[in-house]
This record gives structure tokens, sequence and C-alpha cells, in this order.
């Protein structure tokens, strides 16, 4: 059912905890699922020079977060941005269909850290960053 590589960032999940005086902070949630992630980043000269995540929920939620903050740390908040559920997905070597959702949490949690640090940094917020859930991938999967 999971990949290997699933598995390994479940049982052997990197980046787990929190950064003290995180200049970005973002945290989203699945009310069908139950699953929380909470993102923070220690953003320096456009750079995410340190990423950490706390997540409540399943393997796969688990192992998303581990796998999207080992994409972004070290990469431009822009590159950052450009972060797709699908590429998690695909670093993962997939998921089932319905643990979809989980790879939609990530992207939308490192987003919502990245809005944070903008905010904080007193950028101006392009609109066409934020999900209106138009397509409904990350509820409506069932």
């Amino acid at each position: 059912m999971y990949s290997e590589k699933v598995m390994d960032h479940f049982s052997n999940p990197r980046n787990v905890g929190e950064i003290e005086n995180a200049n970005a902070v973002g945290q989203v949630g699945n009310a069908k699922c139950g699953d929380i992630m909470k993102i923070y980043m220690d953003i320096e000269d456009n750079v995410i020079k340190d990423v950490k995540f706390k997540t409540f929920g399943c393997g796969a939620a688990i192992a998303t977060s581990s796998m999207a903050t080992e994409m972004v740390k070290g990469k431009t908040v822009d590159e950052a941005l450009a972060l797709t559920n699908k590429a998690v997905m695909e670093a993962l070597d997939g998921l089932p269909p319905e643990k979809i959702h989980c790879s939609v949490l990530a992207e939308e949690a490192i987003q919502s850290a990245i809005e944070d640090y903008k905010k904080r940094q007193g950028i101006e917020l392009k609109s066409d960053n934020k999900c209106d859930f138009c397509c409904k991938k990350c509820h409506d999967i069932d």
C-alpha cells in the first residue's frame, strides 16, 4: 500500500520539532480527516535556512510533512512557493488515492508559513497563491 520512501519518512521523519523565534509559521488542517500540520521556518535573505514541522495525523500526513520540509530547506521563498503536492507525492514514490489530501496539506502548510513570513515582512501578498478550493482536490477525494 505505501512505498518504502513513505514508510521511511513516517518511521524516521526529518525536521520534526519547532523553531523558537521562527519568522514564518503556518498551520493548516483538514476537518474531514483530522490531520493538522504546523510548519516553522527560519528565513534569512529570502532563503529558508531551517524548517521544522509538527503534524497530528496519519502516517501519510507525517511522511508528506517530512518530505515537504526536506524539499524546501535551502530553497528561496519563491522556489518553496512553487512546491506542489504532486512533487511531494512523486518524491515519496506515490500515495494511495485516499491519502492524496495529505500531500495537499503539506503544500498548503508550506504556503501558509510563507504567507505569514511575507505578512511579517510587509510584503504584499498575491491572491493567486491562495487556494480557492475550486477543484476540491483536497477535500472531496473520497
